[in-house]
């Protein structure tokens, strides 16, 4: 019997296994997470080495470049506790349970380790099992976790570092271009216009926001982001993510601000928010759309 019959037949296992997966990959996304800023502030370095000393005066001494640094990319090196620089074994690396059975600490020196990994892991999984549980097993279910993955490493580098990779969100507006090219979630000419409206929507506010107070209000990486969700699902959920984002996002400031004593002058990454919200528009969308079509009716 063939894997898409069987998970056809037998949908709680189907759910089981994605949520499996999704241990696996929220373990991939912790790395992730990590290592992509931390290349991309090397490569930024490099750049910045390179055109100072192809541009500096005849007379001036070229930048010293750096000396060679070790490998590093997604794969290498193998992971390690940052504190002993211990490298770890393949239990000690099991999503979840490790952190368990080691009590939040690390084997070889002590090091607390921190409890976000875990954390990290623990919500890609549940998420992954009711993206199964929610499209079942087809080609909606397989994008949706791919969006859902990348949405999660997105939101937390954001969350980090007020970034939004282009390596994560380009290739991810394009792809939703190419599926709804299938009419997987929308037809092709509604991705495009939604691709075009969710970064124009963004980009004009900033611009306005800007001239009006003279200081920037969000980053091109948001404009991309809610782009990326126009190509996925369309112009119109473009408002709804809008308006949910903006929602989500005003209620967590003014929280952080009021019970934290948070500077209101500290930027708030908006990436979480339009993550979040791109996520419920994709789940249900639809039915929100169609209750306000209807209470406007009314």
């Amino acid at each position: 019997m063939e894997f898409a019959q069987v998970f056809s037949t037998y949908p709680a296992l189907f759910i089981g296994v994605m949520g499996l997966l999704g241990l696996l990959v929220g373990s991939f996304l912790n790395v992730l997470i990590l290592r992509l800023p931390a290349m991309m502030n090397a490569q930024w370095k490099a750049q910045c080495q390179e055109f100072l000393n192809c541009h500096c005066a005849e007379s001036a001494e070229a930048v010293p470049a750096d000396k060679t640094p070790e490998t590093f990319n997604l794969v290498f090196p193998a992971s390690h506790c940052p504190q002993c620089r211990a490298s770890l074994s393949a239990w000690e690396n099991i999503p979840v349970l490790s952190y368990v059975l080691l009590r939040g600490r690390c084997h070889h020196c002590g090091v607390k380790i921190s409890w976000r990994y875990p954390l990290i892991e623990a919500c890609t999984a549940l998420l992954s099992a009711y993206m199964a549980y929610h499209f079942g097993f087809g080609w909606p279910c397989a994008a949706a976790l791919i969006l859902l993955w990348a949405l999660i490493a997105l939101s937390v580098i954001d969350f980090d570092h007020q970034l939004l990779p282009d390596d994560l969100t380009l290739p991810l507006l394009w792809l939703g271009l190419a599926l709804n090219y299938f009419n997987l979630f929308t037809d092709l000419h509604s991705a495009v216009l939604g691709a075009v409206l969710g970064y124009l929507s963004l980009w004009s506010v900033y611009w306005l926001f800007k001239l009006v107070t003279g200081k920037e209000g969000m980053g091109y990486g948001d404009f991309k982001l809610l782009a990326l969700f126009g190509a996925w699902f369309g112009w119109k959920l473009i408002p709804l993510i809008i308006i949910l984002s903006s929602f989500v996002g005003a209620i967590v400031g003014i929280t952080l601000i009021v019970s934290l004593g948070r500077d209101k002058n500290i930027p708030i990454p908006f990436g979480p928010y339009l993550a979040a919200a791109g996520l419920i528009a994709m789940l249900w969308g639809d039915s929100l759309m169609q209750v306000y079509l209807r209470n406007m009716v009314m």
